[in-house]
């Protein structure tokens, strides 16, 4: 029988999460090596110190960040793959939940992008497993649909799904917040990712 959840409990959770939220931003901005503990808390209000108390430092900060963002990306593209029951269908919700994840996530995703090698051996190497397992999921996707009789080229499946999260991917390094908002923007890269993906050779 598990333990009822108290306020305290709430709190915590809350405070971790502004936590995390923070220093992703902080992260884009300024870059790992230009974010202190200091500033982090001050983002919450608290003080560098008190960090410390969800978070054993700044490297285990990231680590946090961008772990996180890994399994959000592997939970979220299950979860729209098993809910399409065609080949088609699930390339195209796939290709919308990954647009959709770099305009909302534009910071974060920045971080993953610069810096990853600031990232504890043990984390860098779970970042690398689960989006191993991305890349997976979306190569099994895009299988059927360049399916040659002695099957479809592993090769060339991996080399276009790391083609199209490059250009998805770009995005929150060439748009302004106010063009990643605009609805055309998903429009355009949806077109542009789903054409990269089915381009005959």
């Amino acid at each position: 029988m598990t333990s009822p959840v108290t306020a305290r409990d709430r709190a915590k959770a809350e405070r971790s999460d502004a936590i995390l939220h923070a220093a992703a931003r902080l992260f884009a901005a300024r870059g790992y090596s230009g974010v202190s503990l200091e500033d982090i808390g001050a983002a919450v209000g608290v003080s560098g110190p008190a960090v410390y108390r969800h978070f054993a430092g700044k490297q285990a900060l990231l680590g946090a960040v961008l772990v996180k963002v890994s399994q959000d990306l592997i939970r979220g593209g299950r979860r729209v793959s098993a809910e399409s029951p065609t080949p088609d269908e699930r390339m195209r919700a796939l290709i919308v939940f990954h647009v959709e994840f770099a305009l909302g996530n534009a910071e974060v995703i920045q971080v993953q992008d610069r810096d990853v090698a600031f990232l504890s051996e043990e984390d860098r190497a779970e970042v690398r497993r689960l989006q191993r397992a991305y890349i997976e999921l979306w190569m099994a996707a895009l299988s059927p649909l360049h399916a040659a009789p002695e099957g479809a080229d592993q090769d060339e499946l991996r080399l276009r799904v790391q083609a199209c999260f490059g250009l998805i991917n770009s995005t929150p390094h060439s748009t302004r917040a106010a063009a990643r908002r605009h609805s055309a923007t998903a429009t355009v890269l949806i077109a542009m990712a789903d054409a990269a993906l089915r381009a005959t050779t």
